[in-house]
């Protein structure tokens, strides 16, 4: 079983709608079964999961005996993948979840203040020794400053190679449990999330010479 964090102390960075698009498009990838966890007091994927109408992935709450205890249920009943949603700050959850993940996921978005937020989730991932790839999110296409920023965060550590951009698709389809996955007809949204889960796959099996970005390339899609 492989899990999943989504981590980043920045409010606003797309944790949620990230995590819960990745175990979508995980489990419709045949990674099931896909389980989600939200530790983010908000409650936001839960949420969003409540008032879904198909069962997978499905959810799995917290329980009394503590996190480890709760994967290695979710390991034991078949599940394949955990996605965990966590605070937007770094606390002591945090540290735990970071701590029980395979790979630590930092959605970014393209700004100055999310680049300084992002040092604090490096800085504890490089810590506990834990794997962690950033992924540039929301942000504006054509955008100079998209591929500035994830410039800055490859000296730090991998950076998906697909941009997923600021689109009205993903917080339309997340009012009613959905993702652009599930939506009517296609877009571009569709493919940057399945971009994104092909290249999240690829690390969680050790391939760690799929594309990255370089200091000296461009960010597909960011240009």
């Amino acid at each position: 079983m492989h899990v999943i964090a989504f981590a980043s102390q920045k409010g606003g960075s797309g944790k949620t709608t990230l995590a819960g698009h990745v175990a979508v498009e995980a489990e419709r990838q045949g990674w099931g079964p896909v389980a989600l966890m939200d530790t983010d007091p908000q409650g936001s994927l839960s949420q969003w999961w409540n008032v879904r109408e198909a069962d997978a992935p499905f959810f799995a709450r917290a329980s009394e005996a503590g996190l480890k205890a709760d994967l290695d249920r979710l390991k034991s009943g078949g599940v394949r993948l955990v996605v965990i949603d966590t605070p937007p700050a770094i606390t002591s959850t945090i540290q735990h979840v970071i701590q029980m993940a395979d790979l630590v996921v930092i959605p970014t978005r393209p700004s100055p203040h999310d680049l300084r937020a992002a040092g604090a989730t490096v800085q504890l991932c490089e810590e506990i020794d834990k794997p962690l790839v950033f992924t540039i999110n929301g942000a504006s296409p054509r955008a100079r400053i998209t591929t500035e920023a994830a410039i800055a965060l490859s000296h730090h550590g991998a950076v998906a190679p697909t941009v997923v951009h600021q689109r009205i698709d993903f917080a339309s389809s997340m009012i009613d449990g959905r993702t652009v996955m599930e939506v009517a007809g296609k877009s571009k949204s569709q493919a940057e999330i399945a971009e994104l889960w092909t290249f999240l796959e690829k690390r969680l099996s050790g391939d760690t010479t799929s594309p990255l970005l370089h200091s000296n390339q461009s960010l597909r899609g960011a240009a």
